[in-house]
């Protein structure tokens, strides 16, 4: 039998165990499964795979996409560049890692480019906005870092002018903002200058439309949520895993 898993600290409601387990029954795969592996500490990873022997991938959660790094022998482009993991693959003694966040924004915002969509607002600069940026790299797509704190390359909210908004036609949030339960939260970006030329990508995906993407599409901007993005991830990993 054939294992996958996932680790992470705690893991009280993992929505890649029941993402396998019903993709495996959906697809009579019967000669696989998927587990949680909830480590108190980064320590215990190597332990967990002499323990398992048949274990084969791990998808990797907060807070180990960095600590985790150093137990691994080689990593993806993607990876690298990012400097987090949250897929692992085995192939006998060694451990690659990469990141297939990068995928699942890549190929989930891809179908809704147009010619116009040259240029991308990211609202945040934390984790999740490494990945966007090296999937919009690849896409060729120019962007502006947006955040509250002042970073090197960075522009705070109030420096988002009506030029601004008109010169970059995509808009990704990756932070936090709008997330259940805070779900009149938004990011503090100049809706009234959007238009039917802008694209709002938000990562957030609960609720399933946030005061970010009602904003926009009350001015007529096309909007998605992340909700894809998490399952292509998941598929990533799975094509990596039997690569």
């Amino acid at each position: 039998m054939r294992l996958f898993g996932l680790i992470g600290f705690p893991l009280s409601h993992s929505f890649s165990k029941g993402f396998f387990t019903e993709k495996f029954q959906r697809e009579g795969i019967t000669d696989c499964r998927y587990e949680n592996f909830p480590i108190p500490a980064i320590s215990h990873f190597t332990e967990l795979w002499d323990q398992y022997p048949e274990l084969e991938g791990m998808n990797v959660t907060i807070p180990y996409k960095q600590e985790v790094i150093p137990f691994l022998h080689h990593f993806s482009d993607a990876a690298k560049a990012i400097g987090a993991i949250n897929c692992i693959r085995r192939k006998g003694a060694e451990l690659t890692g990469h990141n297939t966040d990068v995928i699942g924004f890549g190929r989930s915002l891809r179908p809704l480019l147009q010619p116009h969509h040259a240029k991308a607002l990211i609202l945040g600069a934390g984790g999740a906005a490494k990945a966007v940026k090296y999937a919009l790299q690849e896409m060729g797509i120019a962007y502006t870092e947006v955040s509250r704190k002042y970073f090197d390359g960075t522009i705070p909210y109030e420096a988002i002018t009506p030029a601004v908004m008109e010169e970059h036609t995509v808009i990704v949030n990756t932070t936090p903002l709008g997330m259940y339960p805070h779900v009149n939260d938004a990011p503090p970006i100049p809706y009234e200058q959007l238009t039917s030329r802008h694209l709002l990508y938000d990562l957030v995906y609960n609720p399933a439309e946030t005061l970010f993407m009602k904003k926009g599409a009350e001015r007529g901007a096309a909007v998605k949520n992340g909700h894809e993005m998490l399952i292509l991830q998941a598929e990533a990993s799975w094509e990596i895993w039997n690569a």
